[in-house]
């Protein structure tokens, strides 16, 4: 036990004082590390904990976003408030997709391609609404106010980033000890055994989506007042959901650690390729980026910390 506290005094240490130590370079990629770190693990309560893949949480994020925006322009609510109607909005559209796909019993692909689907749709919809900026988009004026989520320079953006991964990762540390965790993870390793167990695996996937929404709905709020811009085509793009749910699969789906060390990974895996190859052909920096991604895949099919347990476990298991 001290020597969690002191690890986790340490850590917390460092992470205050980071942000004062490097260039603006990298505060934004330790910004940018944290921010997706979190959208990971809001991600990871749906697809790795109740091993619901998802492919479609961009609608979720700029419901999120688009939310506060509205309501900061219009009505002049603060977005620190508007996040959670954005939050509250998200987790009831993730309530009418889970309804259409677990009432229906769509599992695996067909759910992927519903999710898929009702993303494409809220894009299609914000392309065509006038309050949404349509297909200009949205333009936020900048006045730094923190109460309007607008800070000057980006360590308050570092810190606010930090304190929403922390967030994230208490919420599924929560879960997974709760007997709502234990419930997920016996839908997500045999649905219809735990059904026949007395597990109600409709409420449960409900509820772990609703939660999963919600939490990314408050990224959707953080991307908007750190751009400035909303566009659909990039808010609501697959890419986005591929980023989001990427950052789990590739650290370590259902578990805490997992989203984490797969956002560093990615995160340095694409400032290095960018970094040495970006001057190369058009391109070439992305596709050594992939190939980079890749080799991590092949090599750590489990993700990266699962094999990282897995290595010290084995190595411990030999000294003893």
């Amino acid at each position: 036990m001290i020597r969690r506290l002191g690890t986790g005094l340490a850590v917390g240490s460092l992470l205050v004082w980071l942000p004062f130590a490097v260039s603006s370079v990298w505060q934004n990629l330790l910004i940018t590390t944290f921010y997706f770190g979190f959208l990971g693990q809001a991600w990871n309560v749906l697809g790795g904990y109740a091993g619901q893949l998802s492919l479609g949480h961009a609608a979720f994020f700029a419901i999120g976003a688009y939310t506060s925006v509205v309501l900061h322009t219009h009505i002049g609510l603060s977005p620190w408030l508007g996040m959670f109607v954005g939050a509250l909005l998200a987790a009831l559209l993730s309530q009418g997709i889970g309804y259409l796909g677990f009432r229906f019993g769509l599992r695996g692909f067909y759910f992927i391609l519903l999710t898929l689907a009702a993303a494409e749709i809220c894009r299609l919809i914000a392309l065509h609404l006038p309050i949404l900026g349509g297909y200009t988009g949205l333009f936020i004026n900048f006045t730094p106010n923190p109460w309007q989520f607008q800070f000057k320079g980006k360590i308050p953006y570092y810190f606010v980033s930090l304190a929403f991964l922390v967030l994230a990762s208490t919420v599924v540390w929560l879960i997974q000890r709760s007997k709502f965790g234990v419930y997920l993870v016996a839908i997500r390793e045999d649905e219809d055994a735990a059904e026949a167990l007395g597990v109600d695996t409709f409420r449960y996937k409900m509820l772990a989506y609703a939660v999963s929404a919600a939490l990314t709905a408050l990224g959707g709020t953080f991307y908007a007042y750190y751009q400035f811009y909303l566009q659909p085509n990039t808010v609501l793009s697959m890419n986005l959901s591929v980023d989001i749910m990427i950052r789990s699969v590739v650290g370590g789906s259902g578990t805490i650690l997992g989203p984490i060390l797969g956002s560093f990974l990615l995160e340095l895996l694409g400032e290095f390729s960018r970094s040495y190859f970006a001057a190369g052909a058009a391109g070439l920096y992305l596709a050594i980026y992939g190939l980079l991604l890749i080799v991590v895949v092949l090599f750590l099919p489990r993700g990266v910390y699962p094999t990282l347990l897995g290595w010290l476990r084995r190595a411990t298991g030999r000294q003893a």
